[in-house]
């Protein structure tokens, strides 16, 4: 079932997912029984959209979506595998969500089932009656999407700091968080996270060069704005880093960067780093206003704090705390950021987060080292990985 896409919007913001729009066009070719077509998505601007509007339609001004059937609602011999085009207006979906509250590509999923339906015969413009079967049918779907969505499109990076935590409750050499490392790389693991503190609790500077020298996939390096760790970061050049708040007394990260009370300090350690060629990510909590900052001062990258969805007492607040990170994750992509996130992440609670296709990878810890004491580091790995796929 290909989907053909083509993104003529001329503008970089907002900034939509390819990979989420094909991923739903391919849903709905499969609940409609059309998994044999072929399907084209086009994305442009109101102008576009309006020339679009009057040479087929012979009406002025631009519409939210349009739909060309090759069949019109016939069987598919007629037309070879092609099924038709949908056109979709960006600029008026940024004003229909805005007007919802809803984000963009929320309404994005509504004008794809809306254009779909129209290929295959559906038409809420001959009668009331042919609406509301219509309109019925368009709430059934997406009701369809949403759970078909569930299966997550994520990559794990697994933090070792505990590892090293251990061996620097007993002052000697083992176990190695280097090694550590290389297992779950083997487990499937697309990423390895340390966090290399300014008192040196867990991680030591030896770590993180071996780290530097052994990781095959990426090395995302955990680090307060402090200057004697930035000198380091700056020496060894890790994939990428990842900047926290840090406090001595703090057992764990306890919350987000307040990145809108410190935007000159951190935009001068974004600069210094992508000078380098390393991209950076902001640590914060899913709040509108940190995202738009860290957008403002340069980051490529921002990770969404999951700690109060993960340290949730009850369903309601579980609920709201998940609401957050949905809505903060689509946010901060629409804008041109690109989404991580982690903190307190196990497994009873990473899959919903997973499902998130705005989010590209999540950062686990401690449930994973806690899980290895039983069953051995390569399955514990392997077993969050199966909640993730």
């Amino acid at each position: 079932m290909p989907v053909l896409y083509t993104n003529e919007y001329p503008h970089t913001l907002p900034h939509v997912n390819e990979t989420y729009i094909r991923r739903t066009a391919e849903i709905l070719l499969d609940l409609l029984g059309r998994t044999a077509a072929e399907l084209s998505i086009l994305l442009v601007d109101d102008k576009r959209m309006s020339e679009l509007n009057s040479a087929w339609r012979q009406k002025d001004g631009s519409t939210n979506v349009l739909a060309f059937s090759l069949t019109e609602g016939e069987d598919l011999g007629m037309a070879g595998n092609l099924l038709g085009d949908i056109v979709i207006s960006i600029e008026t979906a940024v004003r229909e969500a805005a007007r919802e509250k809803i984000s963009l590509h929320q309404r994005l999923d509504f004008l794809l089932v809306h254009g779909f339906l129209h290929l295959i015969g559906y038409d809420h413009e001959k009668s009331r009656a042919d609406s509301q079967i219509m309109v019925k049918r368009e709430k059934e779907i997406l009701q369809q999407l949403k759970i078909k969505r569930s299966e997550p499109m994520i990559r794990l990076a697994v933090n070792v700091d505990h590892v090293a935590t251990l061996r620097e409750a007993r002052g000697i050499k083992e176990p190695d968080p280097v090694l550590a490392a290389g297992i779950c790389e083997l487990a499937g693991a697309e990423g390895i996270v340390v966090h290399l503190r300014e008192d040196r609790r867990h991680i030591q500077d030896r770590d993180v060069r071996l780290l530097r020298q052994s990781v095959k996939t990426k090395l995302n390096l955990e680090m307060g704005a402090n200057r004697e760790i930035i000198k380091f970061a700056l020496d060894i050049k890790p994939d990428m880093v990842t900047l926290v708040p840090e406090k001595r007394k703090e057992l764990t990260t306890e919350g987000g960067l307040n990145v809108t009370g410190q935007k000159k300090k951190l935009r001068d350690v974004i600069r210094q780093m992508n000078d380098a060629g390393i991209p950076v990510s902001l640590f914060i909590d899913p709040d509108p206003r940190q995202i738009a900052a860290s957008r403002s001062i340069g980051a490529t990258y921002v990770e969404i704090h999951t700690g109060r969805y993960s340290d949730a007492s009850g369903e309601e607040e579980r609920e709201h705390e998940f609401a957050l990170i949905s809505a903060a994750a689509e946010n901060a992509y629409e804008t041109g950021l690109r989404v991580n996130a982690g903190h307190g992440l196990n497994y009873f609670n990473t899959t919903r987060v997973a499902s998130l296709a705005t989010i590209e990878e999540l950062s686990i810890g401690h449930a994973i080292m806690t899980r290895a004491i039983f069953v051995g580091l390569d399955q514990a790995v392997r077993e969050m990985l199966a909640l993730m796929i």
